[in-house]
């Protein structure tokens, strides 16, 4: 918790500053809530400069940036006065070996039943298709058979080799996130720099907790919503039903996303 601005500093606390911008902006701790996902809890600390709710340094400034935004001031000076406030900004921690204990083990991917359904039909289509045209010849290769004897019904019975089927190429990420229309598809990629990712259901089940290293990619799916904590937004890139999210979020910044089905930036 804050103990305030030291005497020599007249400027308004950060907490008073973002209730006043507030009030000014005619906006509820409620609507403000709504607006940046962060719980109203954590909105009415922040105003009373309790920053022991955010869950440290990094969501605090987070927070700050993301509240500061809404009401519509300048989040540098109140990041800034934060890092004053609270023994400045900490020198970067590497994050593999903090967040060493929470990896899992990479999820298997699944099998793509489309192709091999594809690949199959393709086979049983061919094997009629020889079936009836070996049907057709056998009356006539019997009698050449009984015939000209057993050399010409050697030659008779070696068809031609048929051509095999043309494999399908697998499907892209981005493809296989277009497909399931019934449900939402949220791909998320560190782009610039590493990133801690929190995934989870509409229901609450946790789909995915630790590090996204820098270049990889998660592709997270649910019936109804995906709800997303990026711990620094500005490295990460989102594909959300098939389709690019365009942001300007900020390296370091903290984010609290909901995806639903359908177009993500519709309404």
């Amino acid at each position: 918790m804050s103990i305030g601005n030291s005497p020599e500093d007249d400027r308004p606390s950060i907490g008073r500053t973002l209730q006043q911008a507030r009030i000014s902006a005619g906006l509820t701790v409620e609507e403000v809530s709504s607006a940046t996902r962060v719980r109203i809890p954590i909105v009415h600390a922040i105003e009373l400069d309790d920053f022991s709710r955010c869950g440290g340094d990094v969501y605090a400034r987070g927070h700050i940036r993301t509240l500061a935004r809404a009401v519509g001031v300048d989040p540098a000076p109140l990041v800034e006065q934060y890092d004053a406030e609270h023994g400045g900004r900490p020198a970067p921690t590497p994050a593999a070996p903090l967040f060493e204990a929470e990896r899992i083990r990479p999820e298997r991917r699944r099998p793509n039943w489309t192709a091999a359904m594809v690949t199959a039909i393709v086979a049983v289509i061919g094997f009629v298709g020889f079936t009836m045209f070996s049907g057709s010849g056998s009356t006539d290769k019997n009698k050449d058979q009984v015939a000209e004897g057993p050399t010409t019904a050697t030659k008779a019975a070696d068809p031609a080799p048929s051509k095999p089927a043309d494999p399908k190429p697998a499907p892209s990420d981005s493809a296989i996130a277009a497909v399931p229309k019934d449900k939402v598809t949220v791909k998320v990629s560190a782009v610039d720099d590493k990133s801690w990712i929190s995934a989870k259901t509409h229901n609450g089940k946790l789909l995915f907790d630790g590090v996204l290293a820098k270049g990889d990619s998660k592709t997270f799916t649910d019936g109804q919503q995906v709800n997303l904590i990026l711990g620094n937004a500005g490295a990460i890139q989102l594909f959300v039903n098939g389709k690019s999210i365009q942001n300007d979020f900020q390296s370091g910044q903290v984010e609290r996303l909901s995806y639903t089905k359908g177009d993500p930036e519709a309404g």
